[in-house]
């Protein structure tokens, strides 16, 4: 373990961004991300997370889009995109399928020129009785489309209101047990990522 952690070390740091499918403050999908930042920062060497918030982004409208320019938000959010070697979702449910704003951020990264191109990817979802399995199966069509290399495996579904309590009032991932399921999809996204890179 401890030689797998320096061998990661040693190769340059993955950086990913983070994008959270809901705008709640308190929602667990945010949970789940501002976990992943922990996680990486105390025990995942060679591997930086970054939070872009996708609040800001107007509806997708390509009458926004003034001599080749995107509106401010947009440029800034599709920079990060571009600079980021992976993504990591978290996405909730929404009527058995991913939430508008996921979506809306999508089709912004996807106009001309697509910055989601041949990037790898992970998706974690907190939703109610299904975890969020319909929302994340429809992200990996998506995906498709957009030319992202999602992991496979593992998967990680959060039923948040199901014993025993996983998330506090804030929002925040409490349960040992999820924290590291949640591990070992950055992980393997983080191998997945290297493995890539080295056939590319």
């Amino acid at each position: 373990m401890e030689a797998a952690a320096a061998a990661a070390a040693a190769k340059p740091a993955i950086r990913v961004a983070a994008i959270c499918g809901s705008l709640r403050k308190a929602s667990f999908n945010r949970g789940l991300i501002r976990c992943a930042i922990e996680l990486c920062s105390e025990s995942i060497p060679g591997m930086r997370i970054e939070h872009v918030d996708i609040e800001p982004l107007p509806f997708c409208n390509p009458d926004l889009e003034i001599d080749g320019k995107f509106p401010p938000p947009v440029e800034a959010f599709r920079r990060k995109i571009l600079e980021a070697d992976s993504i990591l979702f978290a996405s909730p449910e929404y009527n058995y399928s991913l939430s508008a704003p996921l979506k809306n951020a999508i089709d912004w990264g996807s106009r001309p020129p697509n910055v989601w191109g041949d990037k790898t990817a992970a998706i974690v979802s907190a939703a109610g009785g299904s975890g969020g399995i319909h929302s994340q199966y429809h992200l990996r069509q998506v995906g498709v489309f957009i030319d992202l290399h999602f992991i496979n495996k593992p998967e990680l579904f959060i039923q948040g209101y199901r014993p025993p309590v996983k998330f506090d009032g804030d929002g925040n991932l409490i349960d040992p047990e999820t924290k590291e399921r949640l591990k070992r999809v950055l992980l393997s996204l983080q191998a997945f990522t290297h493995r890539l890179s080295r056939s590319s």
